[in-house]
């Protein structure tokens, strides 16, 4: 099949390339350690000129052949590459933002070889406490993409991560999302806190000691907030209760527990209803596996797992900012 889509998902520590065919098909995908922060440093000669530039050595490692057998191809990218340390900023759209808005404000930044990259912008949620999101939204309406519009109403987005992504959608637009810093919180607490000073890396999952910490975070023990349960993370150790292989894991489940302790809590009272929506979920299959055991402890029964989000969202975002044929489609 002729490929018709070049679309870069192109984050904070690495940049993954697809080459997409008629309806978003993936006829190749390339995964590279050159995110934003890891860019290439070693120049090299780039369509007859000495390069050093990062974005241009790393653009030009993902997808230069593929350019150079149809230079024509149009390049659409998603993520850190649109903020402000990356290849050219995309200023946020605010919110409500649905796939033509977000489409219609691509920004463009135009490589050495003569191509025309086109930049996702992020999603802005303005408020008191204003909350962003850079590459999440694409991702969000790839998921979108097969689902009726009705049914997108009763639906909660998840996107774990170092910081995971809670949005809702209505008609097919990000209205609103919240932000936990769970991932990052637990990497500063087994690396850089006396909780880390016992903990020994297991060999598989555990997990029992996980389900323990989501039970502790949904329990009275846990009504105190986390910032004390976090303790219990040291003090069953001490006392025998966690084995140091199974402390890992057990805090994982106590920050997450805590996480979808609080989102459950703001689903009811948002929807006021007593009733949690279904969720989809997005991203690495281990983490989404973690969340979802951890979602069903906490009410949230309706929970699937959605594929290809990013490329189905960039090639939407292509269609409606014109730079496919609408025959594509």
């Amino acid at each position: 099949m002729q490929a018709q889509l070049i679309a870069l998902d192109w984050g904070t520590t690495s940049l993954r390339a697809y080459k997409l065919a008629a309806g978003g098909q993936v006829l190749e995908l390339r995964s590279l350690s050159c995110g934003i922060m890891q860019l290439p440093k070693t120049p090299r000669v780039i369509n007859g000129r000495e390069c050093a530039d990062g974005f241009e050595l790393a653009f030009d490692q993902a997808c230069g052949d593929w350019l150079d057998a149809q230079p024509d191809l149009p390049v659409i990218a998603c993520g850190m590459v649109g903020s402000a340390q990356g290849w050219r900023e995309a200023a946020y759209c605010d919110t409500p933002a649905d796939v033509a808005n977000l489409g219609n404000s691509l920004q463009t930044v135009r490589s050495l070889r003569g191509t025309l990259v086109h930049i996702v912008p992020g999603v802005i949620q303005r408020s008191a406490l204003p909350n962003v999101m850079r590459g999440e939204e694409t991702q969000v309406l790839g998921a979108l993409q097969n689902l009726a519009v009705d049914v997108s109403n009763e639906l909660l987005i998840g996107l774990p991560g170092s910081h995971s992504k809670w949005v809702e959608v209505a008609a097919g637009c990000i209205t609103h999302f919240d932000t936990f810093m769970t991932g990052e919180v637990f990497a500063v607490l087994s690396e850089h806190s006396i909780l880390g000073r016992t903990q020994q890396q297991g060999a598989q999952f555990d997990g029992p000691a996980f389900d323990r910490g989501v039970r502790v975070a949904l329990s009275a023990d846990g009504e105190i907030g986390v910032l004390s349960t976090l303790f219990s993370a040291r003090t069953l150790g001490l006392t025998g209760a966690l084995s140091p292989t199974a402390q890992a894991d057990y805090l994982s489940g106590l920050l997450i527990g805590h996480e979808l302790s609080a989102l459950a809590a703001v689903q009811r009272r948002r929807r006021n209803s007593g009733r949690l929506p279904s969720v989809i979920l997005i991203g690495n299959s281990q983490l989404c596996a973690r969340y979802s055991r951890a979602l069903d402890a906490c009410g949230f029964t309706r929970v699937t797992l959605a594929e290809q989000a990013t490329e189905r969202g960039l090639w939407q975002l292509a269609l409606a900012a014109g730079l496919l044929d609408s025959s594509s489609r």
